[in-house]
């Protein structure tokens, strides 16, 4: 089960366009690249919790069958169910008693095969893919004991060792079945932590030096693109599908999504424009994000790097 229901509130205004998953990373949409990335682990079977702008998400999966996966949804309404919520809703689609849990945000390289054995051979109920918190200012942590147990989890900004959680998780679905469907339910801060004080060692670590590149926030969307960019060897111009550009037009370091015009003598510098787009002749903007309006004028943001 891939999350995908989430507001993306961190990521406006792109995320006022598309769902956060839905959102190209180096002109590819993201949950397109976990998907390709969990096919290639040998996952045949997904399942997408949708609520924000469900429609941005189901274009860019449709059946999954281009894929190489069979793609189904869980619709959350009129509510989003959160971390636990939704697995819960989703069990009678998911049908299986234990199944991989992935963020829709955040993409990585995490080993799933050996994230399952981990699972497997330990007997837990949870086992969270983990790398070492280096940043503890910016993200919160969990917190292990010397066999890998989870003892807890901290704050942002907390001292003390811990482990950063980068998104995938192996789980068994009796843990999500005691929570009434259709409620809203938090895992982490929620479900999780009652499960460590009642059950402990029921939720372990899996500790790796995997690669992670987070999409939270629009400076960490632009440093990710990039960074796929360099590792797929593109550069100058990110873009999206049916996207014109005038020969005259001069454009720098910009990401562009799909289904935009850029007329003549426009000048665009470190820019991300959105959807639909039509940038007038001669325009100049750097370092905005362009959007869309209701009317079809553009309407431009300040984007602080």
């Amino acid at each position: 089960m891939v999350l995908c229901a989430g507001l993306g509130t961190r990521l406006r205004p792109l995320s006022d366009v598309r769902a956060k998953p839905a959102i190209p990373v180096a002109g590819e949409a993201m949950i397109r690249r976990i998907i390709r990335w969990l096919a290639a682990s040998g996952v045949s079977d997904v399942v997408l919790n949708l609520h924000h702008l469900p429609d941005t998400l189901a274009r860019q999966v449709g059946d999954g069958s281009d894929l190489s996966v069979r793609a189904r949804y869980s619709w959350e309404q009129p509510v989003v169910l959160g971390a636990a919520g939704g697995p819960r809703q989703a069990l009678p689609i998911i049908g299986a008693d234990r199944f991989l849990l992935i963020n829709g945000d955040v993409l990585t390289d995490v080993d799933l095969a050996a994230l399952a054995a981990a699972h497997q051979d330990s007997g837990a109920r949870v086992t969270l893919a983990l790398v070492p918190n280096r940043e503890p200012q910016k993200y919160s942590g969990v917190r292990l004991a010397a066999d890998r147990s989870v003892t807890g989890f901290s704050k942002r900004g907390e001292t003390g060792e811990s482990f950063h959680f980068v998104g995938p998780q192996v789980v068994e679905s009796h843990v999500f079945e005691a929570l009434p469907s259709g409620r809203p339910a938090a895992s982490i801060g929620g479900l999780y932590d009652r499960l460590i004080r009642e059950h402990p060692g029921s939720i372990r670590g899996y500790v790796s030096d995997a690669r992670y590149w987070d999409v939270g926030s629009c400076v960490d969307y632009w440093h990710s693109s990039w960074a796929f960019a360099e590792l797929e060897h593109k550069n100058g111009v990110l873009r999206g599908d049916r996207t014109t550009i005038d020969s005259s037009a001069r454009l720098s370091r910009s990401i562009l999504w799909d289904d935009i015009e850029v007329a003549r003598n426009a000048v665009l510098d470190e820019c991300i424009v959105t959807d639909g787009v039509k940038v007038p002749a001669g325009a100049q903007y750097r370092r905005m994000i362009l959007l869309r309006t209701r009317d079809g004028a553009v309407d431009a943001l300040p984007f602080v790097l």
